[in-house]
């Protein structure tokens, strides 16, 4: 193996980085610095420092990219309506690009030689972090152990772990693999594994950001959400910025069994996983900002949106965020947020987001147009010349149809 002076380590304090920090050491006698990204994980950046110390780090950095996690890739995701497979809301997708610039940035004030990940070779993390280290390190090496170790599953990992006496949190009973940030949180593994079996929503301690439907109250929460070009500004009146919306909305949400998904999803790199994921306040304001578009964006911009969303879904998910591409597609994406300013009042109940009333300065809907009742502004009449010419080919394949098997 080579050997580095410095190599700088994306930094969970979870079970995989913890055993790197002496992995590296021993294979690569190198300085480990640490680098820790505070997206909101909360409890889990409790006593890391020390841990990181104790395991063999010679320091440890924990930034706070929840602001900017927020603003400038949240946001604009939620603003695409972007939804991976029609199910998930791309927790940890936007999650790692912040995470791997700031990692970049510190790795070059630190001199560093290389920089290093605990992605395994089966995920989608390996890519999401390296294209983002291309993006501003284009000569940086990477090191992924889980392409070079013998280590082959998390067991011999927590065998490795007790042979070199770090201290970790989880038995082989309780393994679940967890990514979590102020978002989500993502389960796998154990017998999640296995799509047969019913996720334990119900089960003490398997859901952290809430309850289970069936365990939510039996009576409905109202919430009013206010956006100005697309962007949740305000909770039931009350103004916040974006980190602070996001956690009131998974309480809310979480209370209410609200954003729970189970999926089978098509990983990039070709198999398919499951996983069950937590999103409460994130999918409250999917659903929110769904609605005020509906109101706010006409036929066609609203249909050439939804095919723009898919593509910007598959570009989060498959770590392309520092791209021309995703930049233009927010371009896109932000011009159509101009009139998406108003307010949207939902109902939540047991796992459910229920409509209930949506306004804007800026709609298009007209009840005077839309009417049952009697009007005087849409003579009716007009549309049969409409239909004939819409349908116009219908009939002529159908006359001609009939000529044929005369």
């Amino acid at each position: 193996m080579a050997k580095y002076n410095k190599v700088v380590l994306a930094y969970s304090g979870g079970l995989d980085t913890s055993i790197i920090i002496p992995w590296l050491k021993d294979n690569y006698g190198c300085e480990v610095i640490c680098v820790a990204g505070n997206v909101g994980q909360d409890a889990e950046l409790d006593g890391l420092e020390q841990r990181a110390l104790a395991t063999g780090a010679s320091k440890l950095y924990i930034e706070d990219l929840q602001k900017e996690f927020v603003e400038d890739y949240v946001f604009p995701t939620l603003k695409a309506g972007a939804v991976y497979e029609g199910l998930y809301l791309l927790g940890t997708s936007f999650a790692r690009p912040p995470i791997a610039k700031r990692i970049v940035e510190i790795a070059k004030a630190e001199g560093a030689d290389a920089i290093c990940h605990g992605c395994t070779g089966k995920g989608n993390d390996q890519v999401r972090f390296e294209l983002a280290i291309k993006a501003f390190a284009p000569d940086m090496p990477i090191i992924a152990p889980w392409r070079i170790w013998d280590i082959k599953s998390r067991d011999e990992e927590i065998d490795y772990a007790i042979e070199k006496n770090i201290p970790i949190k989880l038995t082989r009973e309780t393994n679940y693999s967890k990514d979590m940030n102020l978002w989500h949180l993502s389960h796998e593994g154990l017998d999640l594994e296995d799509p047969a079996n019913e996720p334990q929503y119900a089960k003490e301690g398997f859901l952290e950001l809430g309850v289970a439907p069936e365990q939510a109250p039996d009576k409905a929460t109202y919430i009013t959400l206010s956006f100005e070009e697309g962007i949740p500004v305000a909770l039931d009146g009350q103004k916040m910025d974006g980190v602070t919306l996001i956690k009131k909305l998974n309480k809310l949400g979480g209370e209410n069994g609200i954003g729970l998904a189970d999926i089978v999803e098509n990983r990039l790199v070709g198999m398919k996983s499951r996983g069950v994921y937590e999103t409460p306040g994130g999918t409250i304001l999917y659903r929110a900002h769904e609605v005020l578009e509906t109101l706010c964006l006409d036929k066609e911009t609203q249909h050439y949106k939804q095919q723009v969303a898919l593509k910007f879904a598959d570009i989060v998910y498959n770590g392309q965020w520092y791209t021309p591409l995703r930049e233009a597609l927010s371009a896109f994406v932000d011009s159509t947020q101009k009139t998406v300013t108003g307010e949207v009042k939902l109902k939540l109940y047991k796992g459910n987001i229920i409509n209930a009333g949506v306004t804007s300065p800026y709609t298009l809907y007209s009840e005077e147009f839309a009417s049952f009742g009697e009007d005087d502004v849409y003579d009716q009449t007009d549309s049969a010349g409409f239909i004939n010419l819409f349908g116009l080919p219908i009939k002529v394949k159908a006359l001609l149809d009939q000529e044929r098997n005369k």
